[in-house]
């Protein structure tokens, strides 16, 4: 099975033996994506911020493999605090085709970097 690593500058860049994301069978495979603006490394303040930037960085790794958000069959959004799943929700729902994929949101994670919030991600090649 041939694999494909995809990697944008419109999304932070890896920062550890990973690929953004991996296209193999038809789907591409999404790394962990957070709340880290791609231009200068920063993470903005909150869990609003950092899930609408998480949303976009995915995104833009999706079109890098040729996919979107209307191709995603599956999330997993790993967070921090129980207490911001309205507020995540909230913004992931603006996100998302409908129907939505199908989803996994565990809490309580810790996240390097002091993130609250990680998107991982499989998506159908359109």
């Amino acid at each position: 099975m041939e694999r494909l690593a995809i990697s944008t500058d419109r999304a932070p860049a890896a920062i550890g033996p990973y690929s953004q994301a991996i296209v193999a069978g038809g789907f591409v495979f999404c790394s962990g994506t957070a709340g880290i603006d791609p231009v200068t490394g920063e993470i903005p303040p909150g869990i609003a911020e950092q899930t609408r930037l998480a949303l976009d960085n995915l995104g833009a790794i999706l079109a890098a493999a040729g996919a979107s958000m209307d191709t995603l069959v599956k999330t997993t959004i790993f967070y921090r605090h129980v207490a911001d799943f309205a507020t995540i929700n909230e913004i992931y729902a603006g996100y998302m085709p409908d129907p939505p994929p199908a989803r996994s949101a565990p809490s309580g994670v810790e996240l390097p970097r002091g993130l609250l919030i990680s998107i991982e991600a499989i998506a159908a090649l359109a």
